[in-house]
């Protein structure tokens, strides 16, 4: 697993959209996760990001972006939908807040979630997708 990075850093996150895409939060993961980011490619994961975990380790990861970093990759094998990142953070610093119970716009999400919302649905009962 990756190592969060600690160290104090002068970049700044816009986080314009996280209040658009995170509508209300009813449940979160207590005391949140530090994301295992090994292998994801962008610099910043933003609000709305899916989470999900290995079922093996229980690592919480950042839900894979294709190559070109446009839109989410297939859920990996071993892997499980656990919820949806509330604030955008640096991939430095990955200690994230993990949302399992509340109200998410989806057309306000940093990738399309088309493709995978309806297992998302399944895997997050707790979770309205809701656009506004």
């Amino acid at each position: 697993m990756a190592q969060a990075n600690l160290a104090n850093e002068n970049r700044e996150i816009i986080t314009g959209n996280d209040n658009i895409v995170i509508v209300d939060v009813f449940q979160t993961i207590r005391g949140g996760r530090t994301l295992d980011v090994t292998g994801f490619a962008p610099d910043v994961i933003n609000a709305g990001h899916v989470i999900i975990q290995e079922t093996a380790t229980k690592e919480y990861k950042p839900m894979p972006v294709n190559s070109d970093n446009t839109a989410y990759a297939a859920l990996p094998g071993g892997h499980t939908y656990a919820g949806i990142l509330i604030q955008s953070l640096l991939t430095k610093r990955p200690m994230a807040g993990i949302l399992v119970r509340g109200t998410v716009n989806p057309a306000a999400a940093p990738y399309s979630m088309d493709t995978i919302l309806s297992a998302v649905k399944t895997a997050l009962p707790l979770i309205d997708f809701r656009e506004d």
